[in-house]
């Protein structure tokens, strides 16, 4: 099984990646892990990566696709795996392709997660975390045992600066400027499912498991 999950910050896609990864044993990959993993082992690709990082600047795609290619040229990526927030461009995405095709591995599905905007901000704009033990809560879904008070150490909650509603539209503005191209670069493959992420995280795992379990699928 050959997938990617793709989605606006807050839809929830990263809890059901790791469902989905433990279920069908199959690697969760994103770009992120990779980058922190290829630095902190200061590989040929760790420390390119870790210039541009050190600049403050974005990682160049040919970086981020060789490391995706190595992680896919592993022996634990031979039965499928799970591309989680990857790729973001269309261009990232022609480069994929490629490489998939190379292998002659083509992708099985790509998942995007749909949610309101309004739901988004109010998952988002409700976390709190801890600056001590960086134990994470929500107001409403995981609220602490005593209000603005980590239930782990005792330290004061704090709100992220990028959990703030004006800075989750503008994140949200920006997600979707890069990624509607995106959607319609899979849509037009024919490989795209548009997923319901509303509800529990059972009722999104129900939903998710029919797509992924229908005919055809690897």
């Amino acid at each position: 099984m050959r997938i990617i999950f793709l989605g606006a910050p807050g839809v929830g896609k990263g809890t059901q990646a790791d469902f989905i990864a433990s279920k069908f044993q199959i690697p969760k990959i994103s770009t992120g892990d990779l980058l922190r993993a290829s630095v902190a082992q200061k590989t040929p690709l760790g420390k390119k990566a870790k210039e541009y990082m050190d600049k403050g600047q974005l990682v160049p795609d040919e970086v981020v696709i060789g490391l995706i290619e190595e992680k896919l040229n592993s022996e634990e990526c031979q039965r499928g795996f799970l591309l989680d927030g990857f790729p973001r461009t269309v261009a990232q995405a022609d480069a994929l392709s490629r490489l998939l095709a190379a292998k002659q591995q083509p992708l099985d599905r790509v998942v995007h997660f749909v949610l309101s905007r309004k739901e988004i901000i109010k998952r988002l704009s409700g976390r709190r975390s801890c600056p001590s033990c960086s134990a994470v809560y929500h107001v409403e879904a995981r609220p602490p045992q005593k209000e603005g008070m980590c239930d782990m150490c005792g330290a004061m909650l704090l709100q992220r600066s990028d959990d703030r509603p004006e800075t989750i539209e503008a994140r949200l503005k920006v997600y979707e400027q890069q990624t509607t191209p995106l959607i319609e670069y899979y849509r037009a493959l024919g490989i795209l499912s548009e997923l319901d992420a509303s509800g529990s995280v059972e009722e999104v795992q129900q939903r998710l498991l029919a797509i992924l379990t229908r005919p055809g699928m690897a």
